[in-house]
């Protein structure tokens, strides 16, 4: 049966950071952002988030365009039919899919933490900066209740680095339940003088920390596979999964063996796709978390409902990496809210997308 044709249109609407966000790889200060809006005969409405991540995001500007404007002419929510080079699009349309098949009321999986009975752990984020920023960071992180603090390196001399690192466990100590993520970026060469990745990661070690994403480039499989088997400090891997598809998926793993998984839906195809890597850790013995891609609300609101479904009953889960919805100065009022290291959707907050989309949920 031939479905429904749909009245699809398209916003863009980039996202505009309230302070530049420095990662070792760029300094972020506006991400590309479009909103599918999609409405059937009913008059109910999906909405799915396509955004990038320039330098990060395998599709370019130009074909995450024509891709939406195929939608448009389409009037169809395909989303296995948007191939695998074009994750971010792919994700968009799935998320709009299931949107409008809830009903159009940001309800994409009816789960505890939907309904607004059980919140998401979270890491708090610590952004590079001065190291004072940093500190302070984190000392404001460690008072909002967080338990899981994850920190960007590789852009500080790693003597400093260390320094402040050391300062940041003193103020989070391992004895009162506190955990440390690294994410290198890939920032970690083979090739720097003084100090190889593995001695890196030997340094890090003495302070207990729980991971570290990313330390080499994903195209350094052979340096990647030989930390992750001598590493003191276990080895997340997050860019590393973009572009991998079928049976490569299983090939990554078996060949770099680490000890994490981070997903980042939009960058590895959307939620189905997410669940696939799932699958794959757990037969594998291991462990992941998911992390929105700096998404506005509606995205991240997304995301944690489908985190929600996969950790389902999972006696302790990881922290997980949702907490970046207070970066943007034009993000949409939502009923998100973050309390004591918890992503909580409030029972009693509203959407406004009135000022983005001309419409009211």
């Amino acid at each position: 049966m031939k479905q429904e044709s749909l009245s699809i249109r398209i916003v863009s609407h980039p996202m505009r950071f309230l302070k530049p966000a420095r990662t070792s790889r760029d300094v972020l200060k506006v991400k590309p952002t479009w909103f599918i809006v999609a409405s059937d005969s009913m008059g109910r409405r999906g909405l799915g988030e396509c955004s990038l991540i320039p330098g990060l995001n395998p599709e370019s500007i130009d074909q995450v365009e024509k891709a939406l404007q195929g939608l448009v002419d389409s009037g169809e929510l395909n989303y296995r039919a948007i191939p695998d080079s074009l994750p971010a699009v792919r994700f968009a349309v799935e998320m709009a899919k299931l949107d409008l098949e809830g009903g159009g009321r940001q309800i994409l999986y009816d789960t505890p933490y939907s309904q607004g009975t059980k919140p998401i752990a979270i890491n708090g984020l610590i952004w590079m900066d001065s190291v004072d920023s940093m500190l302070d960071q984190a000392q404001s992180l460690i008072a909002a209740g967080f338990k899981t603090l994850k920190m960007k390196v590789g852009t500080l001399p790693f003597s400093l680095e260390l320094e402040w690192l050391s300062t940041v466990r003193a103020m989070a100590p391992v004895a009162d339940g506190f955990q440390l993520r690294l994410d290198a970026n890939g920032a970690f060469s083979r090739h720097e003088a003084g100090w190889s990745p593995m001695q890196k990661l030997e340094a890090l070690a003495k302070f207990e920390i729980h991971s570290i994403e990313q330390p080499l480039s994903p195209l350094d499989q052979k340096g990647l596979a030989e930390l992750c088997e001598g590493s003191p400090v276990p080895i997340a891997l997050d860019e590393s999964l973009i572009g991998q598809h079928g049976h490569e998926r299983r090939a990554l793993l078996e060949l770099l063996k680490p000890a994490f998984i981070v997903l980042k839906p939009s960058l590895i195809g959307g939620f189905e796709r997410a669940d696939e890597w799932v699958a794959l850790a757990e037969e594998m013995g291991l462990e992941w978390w998911a992390t929105s891609a700096l998404e506005s609300n509606i995205g991240l609101n997304a995301i944690a409902q489908w985190t929600a479904r996969a950790i389902g009953a999972t006696p302790v889960p990881l922290a997980q990496g949702l907490g970046t919805g207070g970066l943007f100065e034009n993000n949409i009022p939502s009923p998100l809210s973050v309390d004591k290291g918890f992503l909580h959707t409030k029972l009693d907050g509203v959407w406004d997308f009135s000022r983005v989309l001309d419409f009211e949920l």
